[in-house]
């Protein structure tokens, strides 16, 4: 299988300390090379106390390598990074990582994309006009011929419970008129697809988080539930899923509750990254879901707070890496 590739995210923030760790170990790794700038990695190396590495820069997909180098496809800054300090002048460099990123998988140099975290309001400086790596990656490959229900779908994937979002990034005042029983029923549509697909679950189990408190009891607490979540189950029910009713999300996190289902999707952001991140803080994997190339994330933010101080933990990056590959092995022997 071809490796990945590691777009560089904000170089100010943890991102390339991550990869400098990951790729000075090594150890059970998939095999992945690096878009961004060559120079920022070493020095990522160098604030880390880690030899310097041999790098194979490449200015064209063409001139990736085999051998024991890290590839790094350029992408190079316009300045100096500074740990923590992120400068707006590198927002385009962090961009063209992405795509070139993207770009190496859909010509088949690698398997699937891994991005490091950016800093959307950083990016804004250079008209990004994308609310974050999901859409964009989905904007970048809208064009590719895809027979399944189309994302993006934002899934935020742990060892023991998987958490795709209904809504993302939406003011909580926004959320109901933006939960639409065509939207719920697409979401299921791509969520238990890529669980069939991505995830190996040949018969996937899905359940549906309630808006309200218990779920609306009945109408007596909120009608979303009665109105809009349970037809759209209803209608995935039809299509052949495995979609219960909407359940209390207060009562469906605990051991037992999980164990009856192999994803749960959830209506708003914090109803989903609450119990994901009290569950697998450190290892839960940011998954986009419904596109025509795998990609994942680590599950956190630039750590500009903690960058060049050589304390950030590799264990979502690692989880990422691991995740991509098994979803891009599955897709290949399809």
């Amino acid at each position: 299988m071809k490796p990945l590739a590691v777009s560089m995210g904000d170089p100010a923030g943890i991102g390339l300390e991550l990869a400098a760790r990951v790729w000075a170990e090594r150890s059970g790794a998939p095999d992945f090379f690096l878009v961004g700038d060559p120079d920022a990695f070493e020095r990522a190396c160098a604030r880390l106390g880690l030899p310097k590495p041999q790098l194979n820069v490449a200015e064209h997909i063409a001139q990736l390598k085999q051998g024991d180098a890290l590839n790094v496809l350029h992408a190079p800054l316009a300045m100096e990074e500074t740990p923590g300090e992120p400068d707006p002048v590198n927002a385009s460099a962090t961009i063209a990582a992405i795509e070139r990123g993207v770009d190496a998988v859909r010509s088949g140099a690698a398997s699937a994309l891994v991005t490091l975290p950016i800093a959307k309001a950083v990016l804004h400086s250079a008209d990004f006009g994308f609310p974050g790596h999901t859409e964009f990656i989905a904007h970048l490959t809208k064009d590719d011929a895809w027979p399944f229900a189309r994302g993006p779908v934002m899934m935020l994937a742990g060892p023991s419970l998987k958490v795709a979002l209904a809504t993302i990034h939406t003011p909580l005042k926004d959320v109901p008129k933006a939960l639409t029983r065509e939207r719920i029923v697409h979401v299921g549509r791509v969520v238990g697809e890529a669980l069939k697909r991505d995830f190996g679950i040949a018969a996937p189990r899905i359940a549906i988080c309630g808006l309200n408190p218990h779920a609306g009891e009945a109408g007596h607490i909120g009608r979303e539930e009665i109105d809009t979540i349970n037809p759209a189950a209803a209608q995935l029910r039809g299509e052949g899923w495995a979609v219960a009713d909407a359940l209390s999300a207060d009562a469906l996190f605990h051991d037992a509750a999980r164990s009856t289902y192999d994803a749960v999707i959830a209506l708003y952001h914090d109803q989903g990254l609450i119990p994901i991140k009290t569950l697998h803080f450190w290892d839960a994997v940011n998954v986009t879901l419904g596109l025509p190339i795998v990609r994942t994330s680590p599950d956190h933010g630039t750590g500009f707070d903690i960058a060049g101080r050589g304390i950030a933990r590799a264990d979502s990056f690692r989880a990422a890496l691991t995740l991509a590959a098994e979803m891009a092995a599955r897709r290949a022997s399809a």
